[in-house]
C-alpha cells in the first residue's frame, strides 16, 4: 500500500520520536502524508522483525566457529583504540512488569581539547566517539554476543588497544572476560563516585563539614587508585560494634532506644556492601593512571544511550508487549547508531532463512 521509501521514513520516525502518535502527527504536518498511527505501528513491527533477523545472522556469524581470516596489519592503524560500555535500563512489559533492557555501546577513543569544568583550563582528554549501540531485553549472554558482533564489524580486532567500561555489575565483567578478555577493564568514575557518596552518608551526617571532608579526601584516594584502602576502612567501620544507647525509664525513651538499636545492623550491612563493591572492583579503579594513558574514565556515552532508549520506551503510560518492544529495540539502536539506512538495506537483502 505504501512505497518502500515512505515505509522506511515512517519506521525511522517511529524509532526516533517519543511515540507512534507523534510520528503520525509529524507525517501529516511536515510530510503532508495522512497515515494512521496503527499503520505506522504495523510497518514498524514488520521492519523490526527484519532487523532482528539481521541481528541474529550477524550474531551467529561473529560468534560461530573460528574461521580462517587474515586481519589487516596492525601497523597500518597503530593509533587506533576502541572501547565498549555496558549498562541497563528498566522498561515496562505487560504481564511481566519492569524488565531490564541491557544496552551495549561500541566506540572509538579520540583525544580532544576539553575545557575543565572546575579550572576552566583547556586540556587534552579522551572521549568516546562514533558510538554504535546494541540492546537486548533479556539475559546478558545474548547482549554479550550482540556486542561482540557489533565490535567485530567495527574493526575491533584491528585496534591496537581496547577498554571495557561498566558500573561494577558482575554480569558486565563476565561478558567482558568472555568476549573482550584482552581489554582493560574500568568501573566508570560516575558509578564509583556514587558508591563513595553512599558510604559517606552511612558514616557521616549529610551536609555537615565532617561529611564533606570525608568525601573530599576519599574522592582523592579513589581517583589515585586507592580503592582497596577505602574498602579496608569501610570493612573496619562495618565490624565496629554499634554505639549503645542508655535505656530510659520513660516510654518514649524506650522507643527511641529500640529504634537506634534496630537501625545499627542495617547500617553495618550497608557499609559491608559498599566495602565489598570497592574491594571486588579495586583493580578496575585506577582512574589517574587510565586518564594519563588517555582513556575515557566516565560513563557519559552509555548513560546517554540508556537515557535515549528510555526516552522511547518509558514515556507516560507506556506499557509494551514483549514482541512489540523486541521489534522496536533494534530499530531504536540503529537510529541512535546513525546506521539506520544501511541496516534497512541489509535487512531487505537478507538471504532466505
Amino acid at each position: 500500500m505504501w512505497s518502500e521509501s515512505l515505509e522506511q521514513e515512517m519506521v525511522w520516525l517511529s524509532a526516533t520520536v517519543g511515540s507512534f502518535a507523534l510520528a503520525e502527527t509529524i507525517m501529516q504536518r511536515i510530510g503532508r502524508v495522512h497515515v494512521s498511527c496503527s499503520s505506522i505501528w504495523r510497518c514498524t513491527q514488520a521492519a523490526g522483525e527484519r532487523f532482528r533477523a539481521l541481528e541474529a545472522r550477524e550474531r551467529q556469524l561473529a560468534n560461530g566457529l573460528p574461521e580462517l581470516w587474515d586481519p589487516p596489519s596492525r601497523a597500518e592503524v597503530a593509533d587506533q583504540r576502541k572501547g565498549v560500555a555496558l549498562d541497563g535500563a528498566l522498561i515496562y512489559i505487560r504481564d511481566e512488569q519492569w524488565k531490564e533492557l541491557k544496552i551495549g555501546d561500541v566506540f572509538d577513543v579520540a583525544v580532544q581539547p576539553t575545557r575543565d569544568s572546575e579550572t576552566g583550563e583547556v586540556v587534552e582528554l579522551a572521549h568516546a566517539v562514533n558510538n554504535r549501540y546494541v540492546a537486548h531485553l533479556g539475559g546478558p549472554e545474548v547482549l554479550g554476543e550482540l556486542l561482540w558482533a557489533e565490535a567485530r564489524g567495527c574493526g575491533w580486532e584491528q585496534a591496537q588497544d581496547t577498554i571495557v567500561l561498566g558500573d561494577g555489575a558482575v554480569w558486565i565483567w563476565n561478558q567482558a572476560a568472555l568476549h573482550f578478555g584482552h581489554s582493560h577493564q574500568l568501573v566508570d568514575w560516575y558509578h564509583a563516585k556514587q558508591h563513595l557518596v553512599e558510604a559517606a552518608r552511612l558514616l557521616k551526617a549529610e551536609g555537615t563539614s565532617s561529611y564533606q571532608r570525608w568525601l573530599n579526601s576519599r574522592t582523592t584516594l579513589l581517583y589515585q587508585g586507592q580503592a582497596a584502602r577505602i574498602a579496608a576502612a569501610l570493612d573496619k567501620a562495618a565490624r565496629k560494634p554499634p554505639a549503645t544507647t542508655a535505656k530510659s525509664s520513660q516510654k518514649s525513651g524506650q522507643k527511641s532506644s529500640q529504634t537506634t538499636q534496630a537501625a545499627a545492623p542495617a547500617k553495618q550491612e550497608a557499609l559491608a556492601r559498599e566495602a565489598t563493591y570497592f574491594r571486588t572492583n579495586h583493580l578496575r579503579m585506577n582512574y589517574l593512571e587510565m586518564r594519563e594513558e588517555e582513556w575515557p574514565i566516565g560513563s557519559g556515552v552509555i548513560e546517554s544511550g540508556a537515557k535515549q532508549f528510555k526516552a522511547r520506551f518509558t514515556g507516560p503510560g507506556m506499557r509494551w508487549s514483549r514482541q512489540g518492544a523486541e521489534n522496536l529495540i533494534p530499530l531504536r539502536a540503529a537510529v541512535l547508531s546513525n546506521h539506520f539506512d544501511a541496516s534497512w538495506a541489509a535487512a531487505k537483502n537478507l538471504p532466505p532463512a
